[in-house]
């Protein structure tokens, strides 16, 4: 299990958060997805042998805001 910190930018609400939270869960490999708004971040815990960092970048992309 890894624990990564993606950066992102245009979360403002409770409504983002459950978005990209959400939206992680559904992810094969991804255990815990924590938003942290005044942050600007995300914290996932996963398996990197199903899922990649670069897919969960995509994800947040998806549900419209911008991962760093």
């Amino acid at each position: 299990m890894k624990t990564d910190i993606i950066e992102v930018d245009g979360m403002t609400c409770g409504h983002c958060k459950s978005s990209v939270e959400g939206a992680l869960h559904q992810l094969e490999g991804v255990e815990k997805a924590e938003v942290n708004l005044d942050a600007k971040q995300v914290t996932v815990d996963y398996d990197e042998g199903k899922v990649t960092v670069s897919a969960m970048k995509s994800e947040i992309e998806d549900q419209g805001f911008d991962p760093k």
